[in-house]
């Protein structure tokens, strides 16, 4: 058993949803990056996704724009992140998912990406703009170095397309609560829980809800019937205003009350 897996083992048997944070790599030095990590995991980060910054990030609104454009100026690229995946795992045992866009990926190389990604200790790759009839390549590539391929599903996405994709992923499900780009939202849609139980349906798979959750109480309500709760704009709104020495502490806050609030939840459909 991975390590994703041996994560969704372990929440589900506490009844409970992990936790996965979202932090752009490099944003805005890889020696702060490091410190959010530690204060991530520190505060009950489950799964920690990691932001391949890339200069055109067509998913992502204004909040993860600006943190990869701050990224991309503290020079961070892909063997960069690779670099810190590698210090990380020296003390932090939570999965690590590489969140990116295929042009970064594709000038690395796939197969090396795959490679040097295992080596380092990343459990899983997501690939937000790799359509899943164009993935074959970087599948093939991840699957070889036992690392994991997570999709992407859409509000809109019909449900026979649905069950291919999931069919050929593996680690878990990320499901796009909203239609556009990442960023919180006062209100997830109420259909929320029944679009997810309909993907249960066709897949085994583990389905995390990301893009929107923002607040604790959102958090708490998406942990009743998904199995990971996604946050990524909502740390980096908070953090970005913020002397860099206070980001720590406060990431640690943020994510410790959505933890809090999501330990309440009361499962349901899962």
């Amino acid at each position: 058993m991975n390590r994703l897996a041996a994560v969704f083992h372990r929440v589900r048997d506490r009844g409970q949803a992990a936790l996965v944070p979202f932090l752009t790599a490099g944003d805005p030095d890889l020696a702060l990056s490091r410190e959010l990590v530690r204060a991530a995991v520190d505060a009950g980060a489950d799964i920690l996704e990691l932001g391949v910054p890339f200069s055109d990030p067509m998913a992502d609104g204004p909040v993860l724009q600006r943190a990869a454009t701050r990224a991309l100026a503290a020079g961070t690229t892909v063997p960069r992140v690779l670099e810190l995946v590698a210090e990380l795992r020296r003390e932090v045992a939570v999965p690590i998912v590489l969140f990116g866009y295929f042009n970064p990926f594709f000038r690395y190389g796939v197969e090396a990406l795959a490679r040097d990604g295992a080596q380092a200790g990343v459990d899983g790759i997501l690939c937000v703009d790799l359509p899943h009839e164009e993935a074959a390549e970087l599948r093939g590539a991840v699957r070889r170095q036992g690392l994991d391929l997570i999709a992407l599903l859409a509000p809109t996405t019909p449900l026979d397309r649905a069950r291919r994709i999931a069919a050929a992923a593996s680690g878990f499900l990320y499901f796009v609560s909203v239609l556009g780009v990442t960023g919180g939202r006062s209100a997830l849609p109420a259909e929320l829980p029944r679009r997810v139980a309909a993907v249960r349906t066709v897949t085994d798979l583990p389905i995390g809800v990301g893009f929107g959750v923002q607040q604790p109480e959102q958090a708490a309500w998406v942990a009743g019937f998904a199995d990971a709760v996604i946050v990524g704009s909502a740390i980096a709104a908070r953090l970005e205003g913020l002397p860099p020495a206070a980001r720590p502490a406060e990431c640690r806050r943020f994510l410790a009350s959505l933890r809090d609030a999501m330990r309440s939840a009361r499962r349901s459909g899962v």
